[in-house]
């Protein structure tokens, strides 16, 4: 697999728009035309060369491709834009949309995210080794679908609107989420490993949610039909397994409602 190695060499005012940070914008490109690559600081255009030292190749298809950043991308968005394969990996922080649309391949920070990670993703694998602001896998507005697709890990603590419209695909939030997880979710999974705070699942159709953990505010929408023992995520749990949001109105299905599975780690 063909690298690319970007370290970055200097400090941008505003937060860089950097849709060349994915494999899909490098195929085929040598080191000086990766340099020549546009990025945006506000509303004016610059080199990706302004702001990174580029060395190494892109491949010839973006499976090929491999992508490092060798330094903290906190004030750069959209890298992993829209990508279809290959490798991104971020050895420190990275701002917000990581992963934005994309579609395959796999993106490794091993910092923290900002917020709308994977927004809207529809396939391959982000895996963040730190916490998630606000937003992870939700939907882009004026879009009534969230995350399609892939699956997303993050190891630590994640923020509010957790998989809004979620549509598909599978969440992990191996800490706690505080409120308004898989709110209007339409299927997909998302498992939080730690507690939330409240209104998990609000307006939900379709789709299942684990908390492994404890919510502080359970919404009264939610009615308990059964207590199982269950594997999520490679490990036994015993569950109390809840139907909802019955508070809401829902398509139906031969006159019975449409609803959504929560599970919740049972009292001891």
């Amino acid at each position: 697999m063909a690298m690319v190695k970007l370290t970055p060499i200097a400090q941008s005012e505003l937060c860089l728009d950097c849709y060349a940070i994915s494999p899909d914008a490098m195929v085929g490109l040598g080191e000086a035309e990766i340099a020549d690559l546009a990025v945006w600081e506000g509303k004016v255009m610059g080199r990706l060369g302004d702001y990174f030292a580029v060395s190494g190749s892109a491949g010839r298809t973006p499976d090929e491709t491999e992508i490092v950043v060798d330094g903290d991308a906190s004030r750069m968005k959209y890298i992993g834009y829209k990508m279809t394969g290959g490798q991104v990996t971020v050895k420190g922080n990275a701002d917000m949309y990581v992963g934005g649309w994309m579609k395959g391949g796999t993106i490794h920070i091993k910092g923290n995210v900002d917020s709308f990670c994977g927004i809207q993703m529809e396939g391959g694998e982000i895996l963040v080794d730190g916490r998630a602001q606000n937003h992870v896998g939700c939907s882009y507005r004026g879009d009534w679908r969230g995350m399609r697709g892939g699956t997303l890990r993050i190891h630590g603590d994640a923020g509010n609107d957790i998989g809004t419209f979620i549509n598909g695909g599978t969440i992990i939030i191996e800490g706690n989420a505080f409120i308004h997880v898989s709110t209007h979710g339409e299927g997909g999974t998302v498992i939080v490993k730690g507690d939330v705070q409240g209104r998990v699942g609000g307006q939900m159709v379709k789709g299942d949610i684990y908390v492994l953990g404890a919510i502080e505010h359970m919404l009264p929408g939610f009615k308990k039909i059964e207590t199982v023992d269950m594997e999520v995520d490679g490990a036994k749990y015993r569950l109390d397994h809840y139907v909802g949001d019955l508070g809401e109105r829902h398509p139906t299905r031969r006159g019975e409602p449409v609803l959504g599975n929560l599970y919740v780690r049972a009292a001891a």
